[in-house]
């Protein structure tokens, strides 16, 4: 067998590749804490601040007022539906792709993070002007009085097609890192599909399996665009946190802005949390996957 480890000239240190001076590195986690600083912590810091400016009865005022309550309701309802609907396709289409081998594996995997190429503003635009009063399916559903667009299966539909691939993406490569030796040993034994499914595919994958909902549910409380489109901005019926915090702040109501969006931040500083501890378990699996 030939060596194939590439040839290193006689003379050249190694070392010089994977390490630098003390100032070299001291400036470079310098610019990396600034970037942090301006970037993140500032603005984080700034959300807070102008939400307590008038005190902590003006912030709790704020998110009692009823269209706050009403946002953040459906916010909640919004988010709760996408991710479930997600997980149920998301592991189905993670396992499809991952343990059979079938014609269309490639282009089902590519519609899966069809998602993340589209803008949300224009996969909104194509609810409207597919479920809209003038379009394609229009017609029927006010024959019918099914309302989708400007009202809550609209929203639910724009929030679950931009976090579509969040599931899937994580339980994809965990699962072809696991490979199939355990499932054929289930049903060798005389396990059903669905039992080997239940007690040896899904405790494999639950770290990447809460990995993705995290990141499922992050994004479906923050969504912005598509909803923007679809949903009409009607104050207390239609409008999620995202967009009554566009609207106060339109109305000068800064305040209470910034206490709406403060719930927000608090979601992202929580999702950043458990996202770290969830990353050391998720990666942990796949290392374990791939050791077998």
């Amino acid at each position: 067998m030939s060596d194939l480890t590439p040839s290193v000239p006689a003379g050249f240190n190694t070392a010089r590749v994977t390490s630098e001076s003390p100032l070299v590195r001291w400036l470079l986690v310098a610019v990396a804490l600034l970037f942090l600083v301006f970037i993140l912590f500032l603005p984080l810091m700034a959300v807070f601040i102008e939400a307590f400016r008038r005190g902590v009865g003006a912030y709790l005022a704020a998110l009692k007022e009823p269209d706050a309550l009403a946002a953040i309701r459906l916010t909640l309802t919004v988010a709760a539906l996408a991710v479930g609907f997600n997980i149920v396709v998301g592991l189905a289409g993670a396992w499809a792709i991952a343990k059979f081998h079938f014609r269309g594996k490639q282009l089902l995997l590519t519609l899966i993070n069809l998602p993340f190429s589209v803008s949300p503003v224009i996969s909104g635009l194509v609810f409207v002007l597919l479920f809209g009063a003038g379009g394609v399916l229009g017609p029927w559903l006010a024959t019918n009085g099914i309302e989708i667009i400007f009202a809550l299966p609209g929203i639910v539909l724009a929030t679950t097609f931009v976090t579509f691939p969040f599931v899937a993406q994580q339980l994809v490569p965990l699962m072809q890192a696991q490979g199939t030796q355990e499932e054929e040993t289930a049903l060798s034994l005389g396990a059903t599909g669905w039992r080997t499914f239940c007690t040896v595919t899904l405790p494999n994958v639950k770290w990447g399996l809460l990995y993705g909902v995290l990141l499922c549910n992050a994004r479906a409380m923050g969504e912005f665009g598509a909803v923007a489109v679809v949903s009409g901005h009607i104050r207390g019926l239609t409008n999620t946190m995202p967009l009554h915090v566009e609207i106060l702040y339109n109305e000068y109501n800064f305040v209470a802005a910034f206490a709406v969006a403060s719930l927000l931040a608090l979601l992202a500083l929580v999702t950043l949390v458990l996202k770290a501890l969830l990353e050391w378990r998720f990666h942990d699996a796949i290392a374990a996957g791939v050791n077998r």
